[in-house]
């Protein structure tokens, strides 16, 4: 077993996309252990806070006329003429990867076990030693169109401070609602609608005092984090599917071990949208976006190996932890292979909670009768009375509900 690390740098991350044609930055075996750098791509939205000092944010995130360290944000065209920038910001998420499992092959079973994550300090002389994260009510957000006070619509920015002495929590700091930016290329920005544009905030209009009464507790996790797909070459990070990708569920966090169908040779695996608290459905649009460093174990599971274990038959995202399973229901399992060429713009047309839950129901209920042996019958009964089903997101496109069964629930006496 070795244990290496991977820095953040323009050339250890990938930004909008998952990709099996992207070089590896890292390529470990079975066994080995990886502390993983994650950046938040909402970063700019305070640059001084997240970004200023910090010799591997600013290296990612430099952007001027002359030089954009990292051109291409997202899995769209990478030549122009462009609406907003190379990728459009068909997928948005600054990825660290991919890291490639020796051995790993379509059929296997990938694990990976989170052992820790830290949030990264900020460097800004004004800010050392504290932490801050990001959270945006932005267009995608569930409650968008359905807004009672003026302006309407509206997307606002609010800036968080996180506080690790103790029980770690999370207390607003200020927030501002989002203006037109202009990036380094002219490209003017009405809405959030590219990733990593840098807030001029001289044009926005900061508002204190804000939640101050409120503590939100800190939940540590990865909200994107699985293995390439075989169905494309670059397939953008924003709806999830079955090879993992933006689940968004705060659970994914140290103790969690998340299970991946492996689709491509090598696995690729990637991880960021690091967060520091979110609840389910991450109504507004995002969680607490902040960057954060995991420790990790990669453990492969041979196709050969898998029957009569309780990953037999697993064909999507599974997270297990000490006390439950829990299973990942989308309005599409596998929308690249259901919606075709234009699957990736398409998805968003098609976001259903009715079809995630259905998707959670059929997951789990195969696991019950694979995995422990119930007939379907016993099954349903038991995913009625001891299973709990919640909505993970509303704001991926393709929408997530997850079924959880508990442990403990079959240790009988």
């Amino acid at each position: 077993m070795k244990h290496v690390t991977l820095p953040v740098s323009p050339k250890t991350v990938h930004w909008g996309y998952f990709s099996k044609k992207v070089a590896p930055a890292l390529t470990l075996r079975s066994g080995d252990r990886a502390t993983i750098e994650t950046l938040t791509h909402h970063a700019n939205d305070d640059y001084e806070r997240m970004i200023q000092g910090d010799p591997g944010a600013e290296s990612v995130f430099h952007w001027t006329r002359e030089h954009k360290a990292v051109a291409r944000r997202g899995s769209g065209p990478v030549e122009g003429p462009f609406i907003r920038g190379a990728g459009e910001g068909i997928g948005v998420h600054l990825l660290t990867g991919p890291v490639a499992i020796e051995g790993a092959e379509p059929g296997d079973i990938l694990e990976v076990r989170i052992l820790d994550v830290r949030p990264r300090p900020s460097c800004s002389a004004c800010h050392a030693g504290r932490c801050f994260g990001s959270n945006v009510a932005a267009n995608w957000g569930f409650h968008y169109h359905d807004l009672i006070e003026e302006p309407k619509p509206r997307e606002v920015v609010t800036i968080f401070e996180l506080d690790t002495a103790g029980e770690p929590h999370a207390k607003a700091v200020y927030n501002y609602v989002w203006t037109p930016q202009t990036d380094p290329d002219g490209i003017v920005h009405p809405t959030i609608d590219y990733p990593g544009v840098r807030v001029d905030h001289g044009t926005i209009k900061k508002r204190e005092n804000i939640l101050s009464s409120v503590k939100v507790p800190a939940r540590l996790h990865f909200g994107t984090m699985g293995l390439a797909p075989s169905e494309a070459d670059f397939v953008s990070s924003i709806p999830p599917s079955y090879t993992g990708g933006n689940i968004d569920d705060w659970r994914i966090g140290k103790g969690a071990r998340m299970f991946y169908p492996v689709a491509v040779p090598g696995a690729y695996f990637s991880v960021g949208d690091p967060h520091a608290a979110q609840g389910d459905s991450e109504l507004g649009g995002t969680a607490i976006e902040t960057s954060l460093t995991g420790d990790f174990e990669f453990i492969l599971h041979k196709k050969a190996d898998l029957a009569g274990t309780h990953l037999e038959g697993l064909d999507h995202p599974m997270l297990e932890t000490d006390h439950a399973w829990s299973f990942y229901g989308f309005t599409y399992p596998n929308y690249l292979a259901a919606l075709g060429a234009d699957a990736q713009t398409e998805i968003a047309n098609h976001s259903s909670l009715d079809r995630a839950m259905r998707d959670a129901f059929r997951k789990l209920r195969r696991f019950l009768m694979t995995v422990h042996r119930l007939s379907e019958d016993e099954a349903i009964s038991l995913l009625s009375v001891g299973a709990d089903f919640g909505v993970t997101q509303v704001v991926d496109a393709n929408w997530g509900v997850h079924g959880t069964i508990r442990k403990s629930i079959f240790r009988c006496d």
